[in-house]
């Protein structure tokens, strides 16, 4: 099945067409190993790794659907992801309603695994790609910026010409990759518009989706407490927020990809060998501080990490662990170090003291509930060992 180069409802710019058809020369007839600065570099990376696979852009592309029994795995194995990303793609759905993409979520295999917005299934070049199971990976269908983003790792567009096949070249895409709780690749969003103008724009709604949808994921796993941050002076409560969920050791379950950016120990929990982090690893305070600020009316509270910068960090437990509405900016400030703030040593002791106070002056208890030796307990305080 051979689609061709349909003819574009709104021509675009004709020194953009010339530059990607100079582009495919070079790279796809020519051989050059790059593209000479007219398209992106991971375009003409794309486009030799599809000569590679021994591709070559004249062949029809088919659009191949899994199997039935590899595609009952597909949906069962991303129930999840797809559940997550279900009210972004109705708010896609309606950003989109009058400009003729659509958007495409795909799994890390770039197997199609939900669509919404406005398809038009009387185009066959549109139906053929938003069916569930349909393999548009870049090994079946050349480069897009579903295959792009997959293999990058990083927002792209792609217009026209700039995709592999001659059959692919009506499309016009933005993409977003989508990174699950521990760090991992789990799948792609798609922004796609057969035969529609450029609108680079929607790179920037791709990929504001797809924090959106990296949030979803991350909330839906277990956690006892959750931790919204941000830098001091930034307000909460919006999909920029780093999130850290911990269950009731202190351990890390699950955190979001602006939180693994603003503490980067949380980037470990990719690594299989590695341990999940404790929460005293990533911040210079003792843990249950976090929970008894969970317990308390939700208010921000300054989070020193090792490094010696500090967070804003709101502690919110299980039971409210969506934010009902922005915390705003002029909140009050804790007073820099060195002021009216109290000394991180004198924050830990007075933690020491109420507890060994309420285990009756029980040591081992105190150190037991607080997850630290006895004689951290000693040392803090002053006291001499019986």
């Amino acid at each position: 099945m051979t689609h061709g180069i349909s003819s574009p409802s709104h021509p675009a710019p004709l020194a953009r067409l010339d530059s990607i058809s100079r582009a495919r020369k070079a790279v796809l007839t020519d051989g050059k190993p790059d593209a000479q600065g007219l398209v992106e570099p991971w375009i003409a990376r794309s486009w030799r790794r599809c000569l590679g696979m021994g591709q070559q852009p004249h062949q029809a592309v088919h659009f191949e659907m899994l199997p039935r029994a590899a595609g009952n795995r597909a949906r069962e194995a991303n129930r999840q992801l797809a559940q997550a990303a279900r009210q972004v793609l109705d708010d896609l759905g309606r950003a989109l309603a009058d400009t003729r993409y659509f958007a495409i979520l795909t799994n890390a295999d770039g197997v199609v695994i939900d669509r919404n917005g406005p398809i038009d299934r009387s185009d066959r070049r549109a139906d053929l790609i938003t069916r569930i199971g349909v393999d548009l990976s870049e090994r079946s269908v050349g480069t897009t910026a579903i295959g792009a983003v997959l293999s990058e790792l990083q927002p792209v567009w792609l217009h026209r010409g700039e995709h592999f096949f001659d059959d692919t070249a009506a499309y016009s895409c933005a993409g977003a990759p989508l990174f699950g709780p521990t760090g991992e690749c789990v799948g792609m969003l798609d922004l796609t518009g057969v035969d529609v103008p450029e609108r680079p724009e929607l790179l920037h709604l791709a990929v504001q989706s797809a924090r959106g949808i990296e949030n979803a994921l991350a909330l839906a796993q277990a956690h006892d407490i959750l931790l919204r941050l941000n830098w001091p002076g930034h307000p909460m409560g919006s999909d920029a927020d780093g999130l850290v969920g911990l269950d009731a050791d202190g351990v890390v379950t699950t955190c979001n990809r602006a939180a693994r950016a603003m503490v980067p120990r949380l980037g470990a929990l990719a690594a299989p060998t590695h341990a999940r982090p404790h929460a005293s690893e990533l911040f210079a305070l003792p843990f249950e501080m976090l929970f008894d600020a969970a317990r308390r009316e939700p208010a921000p509270i300054d989070v020193p990490l090792w490094s010696g910068l500090r967070l804003q960090a709101l502690a919110i437990g299980s039971g409210t662990a969506t934010l009902p509405a922005v915390v705003p900016m002029a909140l009050p400030r804790t007073a820099p170090m060195g002021t009216n703030q109290r000394r991180l040593r004198d924050i830990e002791s007075e933690l020491i003291r109420k507890a060994v106070q309420e285990t009756g002056g029980n040591v081992a208890q105190a150190a037991l509930r607080l997850g630290v030796s006895r004689a951290t307990v000693y040392r803090k305080l002053g006291l001499r060992k019986h």
